[in-house]
Formats: C-alpha cells, structure tokens, sequence
C-alpha cells in the first residue's frame, strides 16, 4: 500500500506539537512492511531522516513550465531534490498556474513557516498539490491539519484515491471559541469531503462531531504516542538548591499560561524554595512577564525562550514538576515527554492525554489553587515525587506510535475498500 501524506512540518525544523506527532506517526507507521509512504511538506531543509519515508518539498515541485538546464536546476534544489525528478515532475503539469509568483524554476517559494500569508501558501501548497496528484502512484491520501485539507481535497479529485484527514486541533482550541471563518471553513470543508476523519482524542472527536456537523461513523480516534527519548537514562539533573517547575509550549491563551503564573504565586505564598520556567515564545509573553512581576514573583521566574532538541529534554529532566494547565489541548505530548525522563506531570482534565495516562495528576485548568497544591505536593515530598517519577516512566514507555500507526492502517484498509 502506498499513502501519500501532506504535512506543514517535520523534524529537525519544527515549529509546535504537529511536527512532532506526524514525525512519530509516520514512522510508527513504516513498521508496517507493506507500507510506503510519501510525505509532503512546503519547505524542506535536506536533513531530514528520510530512512522511513520519503520526502518532497512543494518548494521544489514546479507548477509553470520553464526551461532551466541540468545544471540550474541542481544548483537551487539539488539538496532536495534530483533534478530527474524534477522533470518528472514538470511533465505532469496539467493546469495553467501562471498567476501564482514562481522562480526561474517554475516552484513556488515557501516559508516552511506560519507567515502573515499563511492562507495564499496553503491555496500554493494546494496547486503542487495537483501536480503530484498527476504523477505519483498511490492508494490513499492522508492531510495532517487544516493547513493540508485544500491540497487533500484537490489530490482527491484528481485521483479519485480516498481521503483520511488528521485533526491536531481545530480553531475553537486555538482561538478558546473565537473561531476564525477562514479557518474555519477550511476546516469544515476538509471533513465533509474527508472519506474518513482522525481525531487526537475523545476531546476533539467531540469537537469535531458537534462543531463541525459530521457523522460520528466518519470519526475515530487515534490517541497520539511519543517517541522514545534517545538515551533516556543519560538525562541527570543539574544539582541545585531549589526545585524547579516548568511550562512548556506556545506562550498563548491555548495553553494557558496565565494560570501557570498564578498558581506559582500561590506556591510562593508557602515556600520559597522554588523555581519557575516559562520555555517557550508566543504572543502573550510579553504579559506574562508583566503578570509575574505585578504579583512579585519575578526574582523566581525564568523565561529561556524556545528549546528544541536535546535543550528540551534537559530541560524536563532538570524539572521536579511539569505541568500543562492548557485552556483546550487536543492531545499534548509534551507530558509524556517529560514523564520519560522520569518528570512527574500535572495536566489539565481539558487535554486529550488526560484521557490516556494515569500516573499524571489531572486538575481544571481553572482551578489554580488545585494546581497549586498539587505542586507543592511533589516538591515538598519526596515520596510523592517518587512514585510518580517511577510509575509515570513505565506508563509512557508503553504507549508506542507504531501501535498508533497499526489503527491507522486498519482506516487505510477501511477507506479503500469502501472506495
């Protein structure tokens, strides 16, 4: 079976949570022997581990006929691409795309990002999306996000092969019910051409079945996974005097971040023996530094700014608490991450992950007091702080993409035959 994937992001360059989770996706789902997959992204960097899937770069996929040599084309995108496939590529070029800016190539550039733009590079990404639609062989379609659904749905009708869309959140968790029209029309027409729909958790299969007017046979769940943290054990923490309770994530009303800076005033209140990290950017950081200081907490706040890579997993393991108190998160790996390296979580019972771990404390996101407690709970005893970093660790290490991926498969399965 051959699936071909749209994506806006992929390891090493990610910019959130959807990077990750199609990532270990993907290549839970390339156990599968049987499986091919073709995965598509606006702006590859040439880095990325293509032992499990293979990637294109809508970058480098011309939409406009040009005629560049050999070697032209080697010298631009000769780092992601072979200029064979290139021509290939530009052989299947079937609609007239000239009004769309193009290069001396024929491609559309792309930010790889979330511009000001965002929503004429998703109609860009749609047009490439034609193209391959015109010259790759494949069994089914899989769009990650709305930001993929136009590309989905026009590879769907040129090809006639089934569509699966990957809902990683909707627009009421990212706006808390200020929905944008846009996004949300793009979002809605995505389901209702969608043959079938995935859902990071109950959360969001609620959401989208309600909200967004679908049949509850179209929708399942697929609860996200993590990947294994390389070298897990190496992860020691740094020796300090005091304890450390981290956030991190996108500093924006999603993820609630002013109940985070709330509930430390309250665990100040009752001992000083405590740290507060705020990693991450976002548009409310700002005002979280202000809230901080206006509650005279400033002195035990850090904000290091965004991590990746290995900077994240030692800054979870350096954390004795890490907590997620999202106003509305379709899943959140973020804690399973942490409980990895042996970090005792505390999550908000609005998280799609909360429907899955049972060694994390779960509190109302709200309820500051509660998250408090729970806090001051794990830093001040140490038996408590024990266990949950001892059981948390077995209960994560259990919970694998490839099972993820094998209830993927049986979607597949589903959505061709009945195609």
């Amino acid at each position: 079976m051959k699936a071909l994937m749209f994506g806006w992001e992929f390891p090493p360059h990610i910019l959130g949570g959807l990077g990750t989770a199609s990532y270990g996706l993907t290549r839970g789902m390339a156990a599968q022997d049987d499986l091919e997959i073709t995965f598509v992204i606006p702006k590859p960097y040439g880095d990325e581990d293509q032992s499990f899937a293979k990637i294109i770069g809508a970058c480098a996929v011309p939409v406009v006929w040009k005629e560049p040599s050999r070697e032209r084309v080697q010298e631009c995108i000769g780092h992601i691409m072979n200029p064979d496939e290139y021509f290939y590529y530009r052989d299947h070029i079937r609609y007239d795309f000239r009004r769309i800016g193009t290069n001396d190539l024929g491609c559309i550039e792309f930010s790889g990002r979330y511009p000001d733009n965002l929503v004429q590079e998703i109609g860009n990404y749609e047009a490439v999306a034609s193209v391959l639609a015109h010259s790759l062989d494949f069994d089914v379609i899989h769009s990650h996000d709305w930001l993929t659904y136009p590309a989905g749905i026009f590879a769907k009708q040129i090809s006639g092969k089934p569509l699966v869309i990957h809902v990683h959140a909707t627009d009421f968790d990212r706006s808390r019910g200020n929905v944008n029209p846009t996004v949300y029309g793009i979002e809605r027409r995505g389901m209702d051409v969608a043959d079938h729909i995935i859902c990071v958790s109950n959360l969001t299969r609620k959401t989208v079945i309600e909200r967004y007017g679908q049949n509850p046979d179209k929708v399942s769940t697929v609860h996200n996974a993590v990947d294994p943290v390389p070298n897990a054990e190496s992860f020691k923490k740094t020796p300090r005097k005091d304890k450390l309770v981290t956030f991190l994530g996108r500093i924006t009303m999603q993820k609630g971040p002013e109940y985070f800076v709330e509930a430390a005033s309250r665990v100040l209140a009752r001992t000083k023996n405590v740290r507060f990290v705020m990693a991450g950017n976002g548009d409310m950081m700002n005002a979280m530094i202000d809230l901080a200081a206006s509650r005279g907490i400033a002195d035990r706040f850090h904000f290091p700014g965004f991590l990746k890579g290995a900077q994240v997993h030692q800054m979870l393991a350096d954390s004795d608490v890490y907590i997620m108190p999202s106003v509305s998160e379709p899943f959140g790996i973020s804690p399973l991450e942490a409980m990895q390296v042996g970090t005792p979580s505390i999550i908000s019972k609005q998280s799609g992950c909360a429907e899955i771990l049972e060694h994390a404390i779960k509190t109302d996101y709200w309820d500051i007091d509660a998250m408090a407690d729970a806090i001051y709970s794990i830093v001040e005893y140490p038996a408590i702080y024990k266990t949950m970093s001892e059981e948390g660790r077995k209960e994560v290490n259990a919970i694998t993409w490839d099972k993820a991926g094998l209830k993927v498969r049986a979607i597949y399965d589903k959505v061709i035959k009945n195609s």
